[in-house]
């Protein structure tokens, strides 16, 4: 009888569930986490307290950019919990992003003298420093005046 219940739980056409549970399947992801790195002995501790888990394929440190990037099938909370908890060291996930991305880079809430050559804050997902990043339409009706794309747009009435 083994072998037809292993065949009518195939052919389960009744849509009552299984009684064995699926696993569900993890996408590959890139975790990027700022964490500060002083030393080679820090970069190691670092480094080895992700290496350990399952489902981890590369790991990479950048102690120039206080970064670790760990890529895998992971679960991002638990990549972040598990360095703050073996390190004993302050982690976030990267708030950086390249200057290009973001509308306006130099705004009070984007520039930070903290970030790498070439990355401002990630202020697309912030939304109490969104507001500070985002433009005015005054300020975009009076910039897009004077635009060398368009040299008829400054028109005297």
């Amino acid at each position: 009888m083994g072998f037809l219940e292993d065949v009518s739980e195939l052919c389960d056409c009744h849509g009552i569930r299984s009684h064995k549970k699926f696993k569900k399947i993890k996408q590959l992801q890139t975790v990027e986490i700022k964490i500060k790195m002083d030393c080679e002995g820090c970069e190691r501790r670092v480094k080895k307290s992700v290496e350990g888990m399952k489902e981890v394929t590369q790991v990479e440190v950048e102690p120039k950019q206080s970064k670790l990037m760990v890529i895998g099938y992971v679960d991002p909370d638990k990549v972040l919990e598990r360095v703050r908890h073996r390190t004993g060291k302050k982690a976030e996930f990267w708030p950086y992003v390249p200057y290009d991305v973001v509308p306006h880079p130099y705004a009070p809430g984007a520039y930070d003298k903290k970030a790498p050559p070439g990355y401002v804050r990630n202020v697309l997902e912030d939304p109490e420093a969104f507001a500070l990043a985002r433009a005015s339409s005054f300020e975009v009706k009076y910039t897009t005046a004077f635009s060398d794309e368009n040299p008829a747009a400054c028109v005297v009435m």
